[in-house]
Order: structure tokens, then sequence, then C-alpha cells
């Protein structure tokens, strides 16, 4: 919106300063109002307070024109008032007879229009203070300023032209009489010299009417320009919400409304280039000294023609960025042999009846000069024919959809000859598309190129490929291609948001304020604490962190894929806390009761989620966190199963679930129930009985005690802080394949396995036993656990009616030849272990 429309539309008490000022002023505010867009379109400062005087005169004799123009507009229009056409004129004389009228003008309209921002912002500051919204944003006001500065134009098109026509038709009748009185040869014809007279007035009127064609074509020129002005930052802001959109910001509105501002743009230039022409046409058959057509029109075609390539160059552009369709969540990544699609918009809309439109795409048109950069071919047609029937119809749109890129190899090198400085995933690339644009005349080549494009042979790159897409489109404004040779450093205040917006893309919900501050006190250390931390593109790919010894974006990029896969419903749900830290999760269990429990993401393995507990015992409050869940186990087995279902043996082998509150205190059926599997109907007769997977925990008779949780000073706090960054401890990995081949390690290795509760998938029966079933039911100690819990009331008939010997009187035959010595249970066939025991929170 204008700043005098702003001004309209503020409260009594600015409104009072502004009369004010402009009844101090000798600039009526009539003349203000009139000339408002004019004058706003203005280098003032320029005029009065630079070296060249030159300037403000020439804006001097602009602003008595626009002046006289408004004045001619008024006495034809019926409902202009009377003392606005007074005010006006009186205006026109008293700014000629000003002393030195160009430099004192200039620094009377600068300081005016800097006292009215100094009455908008103050108005600005009273609205923030008292918490009044504004009246619209920023955007909205930028919109209905182009919107109307169109009609604007649109209005001074149709006046041009229909001056055109009054000037066209006096022409025709200066030519006619002057070739009426060029054939009288005799001058003693008395109305020869009324005839003179009258031929002279005509040509008089014919140069006053080409300079008022003239000046507006110069004012249509000027608005055009402040239009393309206009539009332009506008589609650099599109193409910056675009770039960030290929990371995971919202997507933007799309290029529907540029494309109308621009076609509307692009229609007047191109008009007012023909009426030019045309202007030009008239002034060969009526010529004479002063004509101010000589020089005049040439100067405005010139300037027009460069307002219409500047227009154009800029309106070609990547309306969709290159991407796979299998990985279309990851832009800007493409993979040899595989098809991509990517689409170019020219938002021109203007195409000649008869002239069909090819687009031609390259790749790496200008390479940099560096050792070991790939060079592509592209193998399907590289070019793109749009006719103007379906230019008409859908717009000027190439769609590009079954590209492939094969990679040049130079001969007597194989695959991989990538020697480089910098690895394949940090090599960018650059598609080019042109287009041979022809309309009314004007010719012109467009380019257009796409974001830099990373190429990958296998998609075990994807990963790593999208962690350099990611850092290059935060820090790189510009086309360089050679980023990652000195990669910039990423501000949190930058990198905070793109991590949130990979889940918020990909998955549906974004990180809270929480849980990226735990990231960034996982990537910064003590310097989180700082306002805004730089991180180098060796810590957030490459260097491993602490504790899973894990590089940062692989760590996860884990959690993404595992949550998108296995997880999505309850991390948009919000039951997954996700991103909390060890120090975080015992701060916030431990205020809560007993089976109060939370879900969160492990730290020391790649795409694993934990559930962690907390248990009063005796006055100590230990937090026990089961060893995580990976993408392997929940394939089986889904996460809201595990929580209903999981099982913890006491040291009497009595199952309960300690998981009972979803924190901070949701009844844990409350949680998870609209997640849970159709339920059992125990009163259903079956023939069979239903069996599940379930996961149980033994909790050890000689478990380590847990230490009591304290409140811990500052100094303790950080030293608390210190230690998180040093890897957790946990079963070492390389004794895993000694104890699955059942090797005694002896006793040196008990107090490492004895602080961990292990847990297996087993498979129970409906009506295997209960946690929540009568007491009565107690388990049987020597059988296996999937058998321990077996209901054998029914049974109890055949404990002292039946004789084994008289069933199977030569006994077993499943047992002939082995020792049948009652021996202490040793293994469950029917458990399937899984490869990591449940410890305390240590993950």
């Amino acid at each position: 919106m204008a700043q005098w429309e702003l001004l309209q539309s503020l409260d009594n008490p600015y409104l009072d300063q502004l009369h004010q000022l402009y009844s101090q002023s000798i600039l009526p505010m009539d003349v203000r109002q009139s000339l408002a867009a004019w004058i706003e379109d203005q280098d003032w400062k320029e005029a009065a307070m630079g070296n060249d005087s030159s300037k403000a005169k020439m804006l001097f004799f602009h602003f008595l024109d626009q002046l006289n123009s408004e004045c001619g507009r008024c006495s034809q229009d019926p409902q202009c008032l009377l003392l606005l056409q007074h005010n006006l004129r009186k205006f026109h004389k008293e700014a000629q007879a000003l002393p030195q009228g160009a430099t004192v003008l200039a620094e009377l309209i600068f300081n005016l229009l800097l006292e009215e921002q100094r009455i908008l912002q103050q108005a600005q500051r009273a609205q923030v203070e008292q918490g009044t919204p504004d009246l619209e944003t920023p955007m909205e006001n930028e919109q209905v300023e182009i919107e109307s500065r169109i009609l604007d134009l649109i209005a001074m098109m149709e006046n041009l032209v229909k001056s055109f026509t009054q000037l066209k038709d006096l022409q025709d009748v200066f030519s006619f009489r002057f070739e009426i009185f060029s054939q009288k040869k005799t001058s003693l014809d008395p109305h020869q010299s009324i005839e003179k007279q009258l031929l002279q007035n005509t040509a008089n009127e014919l140069d006053k009417r080409r300079k008022e064609v003239l000046d507006a074509c110069k004012a249509l020129v000027g608005r055009l320009t402040t239009l393309v002005d206009l539009l332009l930052p506008k589609l650099d802001e599109w193409k910056v919400r675009q770039q960030k959109a290929c990371l995971g910001a919202p997507q933007d509105h799309g290029l529907e409304q540029l494309e109308k501002w621009f076609t509307a743009g692009a229609k007047h230039l191109f008009h007012l280039r023909q009426l030019l022409k045309q202007l030009k046409e008239l002034s060969y058959m009526v010529r004479y000294k002063g004509d101010p057509f000589k020089d005049g029109i040439h100067l405005q075609k010139a300037q027009v023609t460069e307002l219409l390539q500047r227009l154009l160059h800029r309106a070609f552009v990547v309306e969709t960025q290159p991407y796979m369709p299998h990985t279309q969540h990851r832009p800007l990544i493409l993979k040899t042999g595989s098809k991509f699609t990517v689409r170019t918009r020219l938002l021109v809309r203007l195409q000649e009846g008869n002239e069909s439109l090819m687009a031609e795409v390259s790749i790496d048109k200008n390479p940099p000069q560096s050792q070991g950069f790939r060079k592509f071919n592209i193998l399907t047609s590289n070019q793109k024919t749009l006719t103007p029937e379906k230019g008409q119809k859908q717009g000027l749109i190439w769609d590009f959809g079954f590209l492939t890129l094969v990679e040049q190899r130079p001969t007597g090198q194989g695959k991989g000859n990538n020697k480089g400085p910098m690895t394949v995933t940090e090599e960018l690339h650059i598609i080019s598309f042109t287009v041979k644009y022809t309309y009314q005349g004007l010719k012109m080549e467009l380019q257009t190129d796409t974001l830099p494009v990373v190429i990958i042979s296998n998609m075990n790159q994807l990963s790593i490929a999208w962690a350099s897409i990611l850092w290059y489109n935060l820090l790189s404004p510009n086309q360089n291609q050679q980023f990652f040779s000195s990669p910039s450093l990423a501000p949190w205040s930058l990198l905070g948001p793109a991590l949130s917006w990979q889940f918020s893309s990909y998955i549906g919900r974004g990180l809270d304020s929480e849980q990226l501050n735990m990231l960034k006190d996982k990537l910064f250390g003590q310097d989180s604490r700082m306002e805004d931390p730089l991180l180098s593109w060796a810590d957030f790919s490459k260097r491993e962190s602490p504790p899973g010894k894990i590089p940062f974006w692989t760590w996860l990029d884990k959690i993404l894929e595992l949550v998108h896969d296995h997880l999505k419903d309850l991390w948009n749900d919000g039951r997954i806390m996700g991103f909390v830290s060890r120090r975080q999760e015992r701060r916030l269990l431990k205020k809560t009761i007993s089976g109060t429990f939370l879900l969160r993401f492990s730290e020391s393995s790649e795409g694993g989620i934990t559930c962690s507990w907390v248990e009063h015992q005796d006055g100590k409050m230990p937090i026990r966190s089961v060893q995580p869940f990976t993408k392997e186990v929940l394939q089986s087995l889904p996460l809201t199963e595990i929580i209903r279902h999981y099982q913890l043996l006491t040291e009497e082998n009595i199952p309960e679930n300690p998981l009972r509150f979803l924190y901070p205190r949701i009844p844990r059926d409350e949680a998870f129930g609209r997640y849970y599997r159709e339920k059992i109907n125990l009163e259903e007769q079956r023939k069979y009985l239903k069996h599940r997977l379930i996961v149980v925990s033994n909790r050890q008779t000689n478990e380590l005690p847990q230490p009591q949780e304290l409140d811990l000073d500052p100094v303790l706090e950080a030293q608390e802080l210190k230690s998180q960054l040093m890897p957790e401890r946990s079963l070492d990995l390389e004794l895993e394949p000694l104890l699955q081949t059942g090797l005694d390690l002896g006793s040196a290795l008990e107090p490492k396995l004895e602080s961990g509760l292990e847990h297996t998938i087993c498979m129970i029966s409906q009506g295997m036993l209960k946690p929540d079933l009568k007491p009565e039911l107690q388990p049987e100690p020597d059988l296996p656990c999937d058998l321990q819990h077996l209901n054998t009331e029914g049974m109890e008939i055949f404990r002292n009616s039946i004789n084994i010997a008289e069933i199977m009187p030569h006994g077993d035959p499943l047992l002939v030849g082995q020792n049948i010595v009652d021996e202490a249970y040793s293994s469950c066939i029917s458990h399937f272990d899984t490869d990591e025991p449940l410890m305390t929170s240590e993950y």
C-alpha cells in the first residue's frame, strides 16, 4: 500500500499531526494527494542532497508536467471539485515563480516524506505497544499496491491510445490543409492569409499534441519501470521460498499470481512498443524543426526494449526442481540411470499464434575446472516443444518427465573415477534450460538454471547426499559449484528450523522448542548456551559424536526413517517425546508416580526408540530403560503392542507390566488404546487358542541397586552435563559372538552383566496368565516361560485318575537313550531372543 494511503488510515491524533505538517508547508495537501503515486515513485533524496543539480531540474519539470496534466483531467471531470482545480492551478503558477524552484521543491518534498514516515512509525509503535494487530500484513499490502498500479497502467494506456488517435486525426487535418494551401500559387486570394493562419494554428496544435503524447509515454515508461522494480523482488522472494520448500519448509502458493502480474506488465510494454513504432511512422509523414518525436521516440523505445528484456530474462524460471519419483521428499538428488522430472515455466504468457516454442536442456554448461569433477550426458531427448494450442491452454510450461543421466567415462578408466578433493556427494551439478522466444518482432534467447543437484550412483548415498543439499541451500544464495571445497559454518538460527522441517514435511509434525534444545545441546555441548553458535560441515555430517560414536546427521536420519516407517501416527499425535536427554529424562520422571514412562530416541544406536520408566523402591526412584527397539523389531511387533503387553518378571516369576502412565499422567490404555489391534473377546468359544508375541524381561535377584536421585547444585550439574558427552556404558559389542557360541567367560563379566535385565520376545496364547487375572493362579516355576502360566484348572480331574505308564508302557519314545534325570531348565525353545538385554537408563 502507498505511503499516502497508510497515512489516511491512521487514527485522529496522527491525522492531526499530518494536517499540521501541511498547514505549515507551501505544498498544498491537495497537490500531495493528487500526485501521491508519482511523488512516491521519484528519488527525491538524490535530487535534494546530490551534487548533480540536473536531477533536481529534471524532477522539477516532470512535476510541472504532472501537475498540468492533473489540472487538465480535473477540468474535464465533472466530479472534480472546483476548489481542487483552483488549488492545483494556483500552485502550478507559484512553483514556477519560486527562486531556484527545482532545488527548493526537491528539498521540500524530501523533508515532507521524511516527516510522513516519522508519523507512520510513531503510529506503528503505538499499535505494537497496545497489542493492536495490523489491518493488513506486509504481503497483502504489496499485493494491493501491485494490483492498484496495474489498474493505473490500464487507465493510462487507454488515455494514451485515445491521445494517439486524436494526434493521428489532427495530423491528417494538418496534412490536408497543407496540401490545399500548397496548391494555391497566387497571393491575390483574400482568404489565403486566413488559411495560412489556420494552418499555422494547426501546426502549433500538432506540436503541442506530440509533446503531450510523448510526455504520456514517458510517464507510462516510468510507471512500468516501477512495476518491474516491484515484480522482480517478488520473484526473488518466491525463489527463496522455493529453495526452502525443497528442504521441507511449508509449500508456496505457486506461480499463478506472479504469472498474472508478469503477463500484465509485459502486455503493456509490448503495447507501448507498438505505439512508439506507430508514432515513429507519423513523424516521418510530418517533419518540422524542433519536432519532439525526432529523438524522443527513439529514447523511449530503447527504454521499453530494455525493460522487456529485463522482465523476460527473469520470467523464465524452474517451477519444479529436479526430483526422482520414488524420492519426492528429497529433491535435487539424482541417480545415474534413474528417471527424474523437472518443470520450467515462462511467467510472461504471451505466444505468437503460429509460433512453437522449443526448450532445450543441458548439464554443466560451465563446469568448474577442478580435478576429478565428473561429467554427465542426458540420455533421453533433451528438447521439448510447446505448441500455441497447448500454451494457451496450460501456460508456457515445459514438463521434462523422463530425463536420465549417464556418466561420461574417459577411455581406460573404470567406475568411481572421482579423485578430486570433494566426495561424490559434495560434487554439485547444474542443469540449464534455454528457450528461443519470439513475440511481435522481438527475438530473445532465455535461459534458466536449476538449483545445484547431487548425482549419486547408489541409493546408499542418498542420506549423506541429502545432508549436502540441506547444507548448501541453507548457506549459499548463489550458484556456487565449488561450495564444498570450503563450506561455510551454519548458525543454529538457520539449522534448527531446517531440522524441524525434516520431520514436518516427511512425517507431519515438526520439532518443538524443547526437542530443538536437546539437539542443540547434542551438537554444541557447552557452546549451546551461546546466542547463535556456529556448526561446521564436518561436525554435522562426518565427525563421530558421543555417546554412540555416530555422526550427528546419520543418527538423526535413521530416526527420521524409523518414525516415518513405524511410528508416524504416534509421532503426529504427540505420544513420543523423542528427543530427550538422560538428564532431562531423570528430571521429568523423578517427579512422577511409579510406573510413569516416556518414549525417547536412543542416542547410542542408529534408529532406535526406547521406553524409560520410574519405579519407587524403598525411598529410591531408579529410572529404567529397555534397550532400544529398532526397525527390525518393529517390523514384527508394533510399538503399541509392545507397550500394551510388555511383561517384567519379578523374583517370583510373577509377570507385571511396569508401564502404567504415559508422561505426565495419562493412563497407558487411554494414550495408546486407539492404536491397539482388535481386542480379544474372552467369552468367544474358539477351537484353538490365539497366540501373540510379547516382550518379557527378567528382573534378576542379584540386580545392582540404583543410586538415589539427588538434587545437584549448579557445579555438579555442569559436571553431569560434561559426563553426558562421554560414550554410554553398555555391553561391549565384541562380546556378543562369544556369548552366542556359548563360551563361558567366567565371573569376570558378572559385574557388567548383572546391571541389565534381559528381555525376550515370547509366543503366548490367549489363555495364558495375564497380570490382571486372579492371584490364585500361580505359575509353575519348572516350566518354560511360554508354559508357566498355562491355566491347568480344568486338568485337575486327570491328575489322580490316569497313569502315564498305562498310556506309554514302554516309556516316552522321545526320551529313549537320553538321561532323564531332573536338570535345571536352561533354555526356552519357543523364545526368540533379541540381541540386546534390558538395561538401566544408559541409552
